[in-house]
Order: structure tokens, then sequence, then C-alpha cells
């Protein structure tokens, strides 16, 4: 799984807290975010966390809302720089693919060409070869197209006839999904569960959605936009997570919870196994962006429904999940759970 790569990073991390300065840097980074991009600061928090945990991101909305703008300002907040090798590990920051209905595979992974009149082949890298990717409106692809994502959400990697290709890291996708259109390809569900998480930006307040047209109505609103953090500092805080205590307690609370969303009457597919590996790496690496160094139940239940709701296959499709996971989550038990792990 792509988390692996990201834990294997740092074998011996330093002792102490790693939220304090984990938190203090994500502070800046949401600062940047928010100078050009009006987007609720705990929903920004979820976003962070995920990229931090190793997760991709669906932000499912309306047209207009920011979320392109909001992919490009994350990735614009990070100044990439050479690893010790002297690499240069920012060769390719942000792709964004505009999808459409009749992409192929190959204009996502790449293919395979002759060059020029030899008879050496030589691999033609796509889009997805980068370490921030917007998926701008994933719901257009075709199902053929869709499933070229498997491999990569997953493996950090892409098979393209017969050879297997790493993707750079850290690699992070961020896709868009349309709520209403018209030529629309539903995602099936074991792809939804592999997003960690799924966000709504909304539409602004009066006073938020009046700014926005007084700063976005320039031709400079993004004039003075400039990274706050580098790569380095990324994934230095990546490694931090599995540093993140979560009591055996608050593990089995998770697992409760997924579980019950199986025996809702509702529910005709609950959350999968794969839902508490995401959800406690997730709580984890929310923590470490709030300067905490354990997992609460308190913590759990937050991103419950916006780690949980897109993995569920309700009965009714015009039923929302979030009511019946609502339900779940009051009736499992949180006590003993509600404590703070032994030191």
């Amino acid at each position: 799984m792509a988390e692996a790569r990201v834990r294997a990073r740092e074998p011996n991390p330093p002792e102490g807290n790693p939220g304090k300065a984990v938190s203090e840097g994500v502070a800046r980074l949401i600062a940047n975010i928010k100078s050009v991009i009006y987007i609720d600061t705990r929903k920004l928090e979820h976003l962070i966390a995920a990229q931090i945990a190793g997760g991709h991101v669906m932000l499912a909305d309306a047209h207009g809302v920011g979320k392109t703008s909001l992919a490009k300002a994350l990735a614009g907040s990070i100044r990439w720089v050479q690893n010790a090798s002297g690499e240069d590990q920012g060769l390719k920051s942000f792709n964004r693919i505009q999808c459409t209905v009749d992409l192929l595979p190959q204009d996502i992974l790449g293919y395979s060409r002759f060059l020029d009149s030899s008879s050496r082949i030589a691999f033609v890298h796509g889009p997805i070869f980068a370490h921030y990717v917007l998926c701008d409106e994933i719901n257009l692809l075709t199902p053929k197209t869709q499933g070229s994502f498997f491999q990569a959400m997953e493996e950090q990697a892409v098979t393209v006839e017969g050879r297997t290709y790493e993707l750079p890291d850290p690699f992070f996708i961020i896709a868009t999904m349309n709520l209403k259109g018209v030529h629309l390809f539903p995602l099936p569900a074991p792809q939804l569960d592999r997003f960690m998480i799924e966000l709504s930006m909304g539409y602004p307040e009066p006073g938020d959605e009046a700014a926005i047209v007084r700063q976005h109505g320039r031709d400079d609103a993004w004039a003075s936009f400039a990274p706050v953090i580098t790569s380095t500092e990324l994934v230095e805080w990546q490694s931090q997570v599995d540093r993140v205590e979560i009591h055996p307690e608050i593990v089995d609370y998770i697992v409760a919870c997924v579980r019950q969303s199986r025996l809702h009457p509702d529910v005709a597919m609950g959350a999968s196994p794969r839902t508490g590996v995401k959800l406690s790496r997730l709580a984890r690496a929310l923590a470490l962006v709030r300067g905490q160094d354990f997992v609460t139940v308190d913590l759990v239940k937050e991103i419950f429904l916006p780690a949980v709701a897109h993995r569920l296959v309700l009965n009714d499709a015009s039923q929302q999940a979030g009511p019946v996971l609502e339900e779940v989550l009051a009736s499992v038990p949180a006590e003993p759970a509600r404590r703070r792990p032994a030191s």
C-alpha cells in the first residue's frame, strides 16, 4: 500500500511529542491557503491530514466553488527541494487532468513509443506522474479509464504493457466529482473505497462570497501567493504519523463502528476492513495536525462521516449516508475508549 512507503522513510524518529512542530508548520500552510481560498478551517485540516497520512481526497461539490483553486493552492504552498543525491524531487510537482468522456487510460498513465527510426522503445510518462494530481471531474471518465487509477491509488505505481513504474513520493490525488450533470459515470465502490476522505467545500456565507468577488475579480488575486513550507518538511510530517499513540481500545472502537455499519438495515454494503485502516491513520494524522500525540474517541467521531460515507452502498440510492452513520455512532458505546493512553 502507498502508506507503507510513507512509514518506511524514517526508521529512527526523534523523541518527544511529534505534533508540536507539525502543528506550527500546518498553521502556516492553512493561513497561506486561506489567503486565496475561502474554506472552513476544519475541512482544510481534514484535507491536510489526509495528505500527511498518505491518502487521497475526493471533493464532491457543485461547479465553481473553488475545488481546482484549492488543489492548486495546496500544491503551490510547497517549495520542492532537491534530495540528498541532488535529484530534483519537484520536476513535476503538480499536474491537472481535465477529465472528459473521450480520455483513454494511456492519456493518464502514459504510453510506449519508438525512438525516431531506431528499434528502441521509450516510455512517455502520463500526467499521473506528479507529486500532486488534480483529477478534475473524475466521473466524466468512462469506467475503463476510471480503472487506470486503481493501482496508482493503492500501490503508488502503474503498470503499462507489462512494466511497472513507481510514482513519485510523496504522491497525492485530489479528485473532484460533479454531483449532477449529464454524461456522468458513477465510480464503482472499490474505487471510492480507495479515497481516504470525501469532502464538500459548500457554498460560502454572504460575507465570504462578497470577499471572493472582490479578491478574485482582479487579475492580481494570486500575486503575493508563494510557498510557505518545503517538501522536506512535508516528508518529515508524514514520517511522524506512526509516532502518534492510538490506544487499543480506540482501535476496538473504530472496528466496532465499521462493523456496525454493515448491520444497519438501510445499508446494502457496509464499510470494508480497509475503512478501519484508513480511519485510524487519518485520525493519527489529524492529531498530529493539531499538536496532539495521541488519538481521542472524539477525534474519531469527528472524521467518521467524511471518512466513511462515500464507502457505503445504501438500499435506497437517493438516501444520504450521513444520517445512517450518525445512527451507527449513536449505537456504539464510546466508553471505555474515552481515555488517554497510558504513558
